[in-house]
């Protein structure tokens, strides 16, 4: 029988009124700043299914953007998300999708710009009570809860690159809790997560990074 904690029944502290439309879209937003290098400067959010239809009621929109600017879900000042994110220069727009019906209800996702110009798209799903999951980065499907301190490589999906991640996660110490390889296909662009039940260490990304192979690396601390 699986456990059930006080926290699952009352739900995450939060700002605003849903777990699922609140506080979840803001963990969804605070998850994918994480995982771009550099300033973010310009970011849209698409959003499907329940989300499509009541964000702006439910506080959706402020949530996700006080969620990439990097607020937690509980951080107040999600509620002038708008106008910090004015002042601070940050690009930000909202669209909906009410098209494609066969997606998760509280789906949304954010599309990043970053300083240097490169660019990201992460999908999220709000599970309820504040729980989420990233089910894509860029056109590649993953799975990832951000529940763990997590170091996400990116590489060309050849020999011997999961091998040097493995031999630099063992060289450093860490403590895998779970690895996965996900890949667009074959021989092309792949994602390997590495979550850990501790923190990563700071050198990790370097040393992941002398594989010719591996193009970036995130490292998404808990």
């Amino acid at each position: 029988m699986a456990f059930i904690s006080v926290f699952d029944v009352l739900g995450p502290i939060m700002v605003g009124p849903s777990s699922s439309h609140t506080a979840g879209t803001a963990a969804i937003a605070y998850l994918a700043q994480k995982m771009i290098n550099g300033e973010l400067k310009k970011v849209e959010f698409t959003l499907y299914g329940s989300f499509a239809k009541t964000y702006r009621g439910h506080g959706t929109d402020r949530a996700l953007l006080g969620g990439i600017m990097g607020f937690s879900t509980y951080d107040t000042r999600i509620r002038d998300s708008f106008e910090i994110a004015t002042a601070k220069g940050l690009e930000y727009s909202f669209k909906t999708n009410e098209e494609d019906t066969d997606i998760y209800p509280n789906t949304v996702d954010i599309a990043m710009t970053n300083d240097q110009r490169q660019t990201m798209t992460i999908r999220g799903e709000s599970l309820g009570g504040g729980k989420v999951r990233i089910v894509r980065i860029n056109k590649v499907k993953v799975d990832f809860t951000g529940e763990y301190s997590a170091a996400i490589v990116i590489h060309q999906d050849k020999p011997g690159v999961v091998a040097h991640i493995t031999k630099c996660l063992s060289d450093d110490g860490v403590n895998i809790a779970f690895m996965r390889l996900f890949r667009e296909a074959k021989g092309h662009i792949a994602y390997t997560i590495v979550e850990s039940d501790d923190a990563l260490p700071s050198d990790l990304s370097a040393m992941l990074k002398e594989n010719p192979n591996v193009h970036d690396v995130m490292i998404v601390q808990k």
